[in-house]
C-alpha cells in the first residue's frame, strides 16, 4: 500500500517529479556549488587566497558591482535589460565627490536624484512609449557619459573627497573588521530579497517577466512595475558610484566602462533567466562573488594579464546560459 501511494504521487502531473526538482535546484544553486568548488581549489592552489587581506579586498571590490547587480536583477526578472548602469555608476561617483564639499547628505542625495531620474526616464520610455529596452538604455548610457564629461571638462577635472569627512568613512571605514561598504551591500541585498519575495511588488515583477499579458489580466500594473524597476536600477547604480567615490576619496571619470556587462553576467550566472520571470537576489550576489574569485585567481597566477579575466568570464557566462537553456527545456519536457 505505501508503495502504491508513492507511485501515485510520482505519477501525479500536478506535482514536480524528481528530475524537475533536480533541474530547479541546479538552476537555483548551481552557481553557489561552483563558487564553493572554485574557492576550495583556489585555497589549495594559492597560499595567499584565504588570507584576511585578500578576502577583504575581494569583498570590497565585489560590494560596488553587487549593488549595481541588485538593481539589474529586478530589471532582468521583468524581461528587460539596462545598459546604462556603467555610465550611471561613473556619473554617480563624480556627482558624489563634487557634492561632498557640501556635506554627506548632498554627496548621497545628488547622485541618487540624478541617476534615479535617468532610470525613471528609461522606464517611462520603455513602459509608456513602448521603446525597446536595449535602445533606450543604450541611449541613456551615452547620455550619462556625456553629462559626466561635461561636468568634468572632458575628464580633465577630478573632484576629491575630504579624507576626514563622514562621507569618506562610509567608503573607507570598517565595522568588526569588515568594510562598511560590505555591510551596506549585505543590508541592501537582504532588503531586496524581502521586497522580491515577500511583497506584492515582487509578485508583480515576476508576473510581468513571466508573461506580461497574463500578468495584466491578473491585475499586475505592468507599466508601473517596469518604470519602478528601471528607476530602482538607476538608484542602485548611482548609490554604488557614490560608495565607490567614498572609498577612493575621489570621483574617477574613467570607471564604469563595461560594468553593465559584468552586472548582467553576475545576474545570469546567479540563475536569473534573461527571458525573465525567474531569478533570485541571493543568486546575483553569488554570481558577483564567483566573478571576483575568477578574477582573483587569474591575478594570483601572475603570468596572465587582465585580458584573460574577460575571456574566462565570457566563456563561463556562455556555459551558464547554455546550461540554463538546457535545464529550462528539460523542465518543460518533463
Amino acid at each position: 500500500m505505501p508503495a502504491d501511494t508513492v507511485s501515485a504521487a510520482d505519477d501525479d502531473p500536478a506535482r514536480p517529479n524528481r528530475s524537475e526538482r533536480l533541474s530547479a535546484l541546479a538552476q537555483q544553486h548551481g552557481a553557489l556549488v561552483t563558487l564553493v568548488i572554485a574557492m576550495a581549489v583556489a585555497s589549495l592552489s594559492f597560499d595567499t587566497f584565504l588570507t584576511g587581506d585578500n578576502l577583504e579586498n575581494m569583498a570590497l571590490s565585489s560590494a560596488f558591482l553587487a549593488v549595481v547587480a541588485l538593481g539589474m536583477t529586478f530589471v532582468i526578472i521583468t524581461g528587460g535589460i539596462d545598459l546604462s548602469v556603467g555610465s550611471l555608476f561613473a556619473l554617480g561617483g563624480v556627482l558624489a565627490a563634487w557634492g561632498s564639499q557640501y556635506g554627506t547628505v548632498v554627496a548621497l542625495l545628488l547622485p541618487l536624484a540624478v541617476c534615479g531620474l535617468i532610470g525613471l526616464v528609461n522606464g517611462l520610455l520603455i513602459a509608456r512609449v513602448r521603446l525597446a529596452p536595449f535602445i533606450v538604455t543604450l541611449a541613456a548610457m551615452l547620455g550619462a557619459r556625456g553629462i559626466l564629461l561635461a561636468i568634468t571638462d572632458e575628464g580633465s577635472t577630478t573632484y576629491l573627497v575630504d579624507k576626514d569627512s563622514f562621507f569618506a568613512t562610509l567608503g573607507q571605514g570598517s565595522l568588526l573588521g569588515v568594510g562598511v561598504p560590505v555591510w551596506i551591500t549585505v543590508a541592501l541585498f537582504v532588503l531586496g530579497a524581502v521586497v522580491l519575495r515577500r511583497t506584492r511588488f515582487g509578485q508583480y515583477v515576476y508576473a510581468v517577466g513571466g508573461n506580461e499579458d497574463a500578468g495584466a489580466l491578473m491585475g499586475a500594473p505592468v507599466a508601473r512595475t517596469k518604470i519602478s524597476v528601471y528607476t530602482l536600477s538607476g538608484l542602485c547604480a548611482g548609490f554604488a558610484g557614490a560608495l565607490n567615490a567614498a572609498w577612493l576619496v575621489s570621483g574617477v571619470t574613467i570607471l564604469g566602462s563595461g560594468m553593465e556587462l559584468e552586472a548582467i553576467s553576475a545576474v545570469v550566472i546567479g540563475g536569473t533567466l534573461l527571458s525573465g520571470g525567474f531569478g533570485f537576489i541571493s543568486g546575483s550576489l553569488v554570481g558577483v562573488m564567483l566573478l571576483k574569485v575568477i578574477q582573483n585567481v587569474i591575478n594570483q597566477i601572475g603570468s596572465l594579464d587582465s585580458a584573460y579575466q574577460q575571456v574566462v568570464s565570457g566563456a563561463f557566462l556562455a556555459v551558464v546560459v547554455v546550461a540554463q537553456t538546457w535545464l529550462g527545456r528539460r523542465r518543460r519536457v518533463l
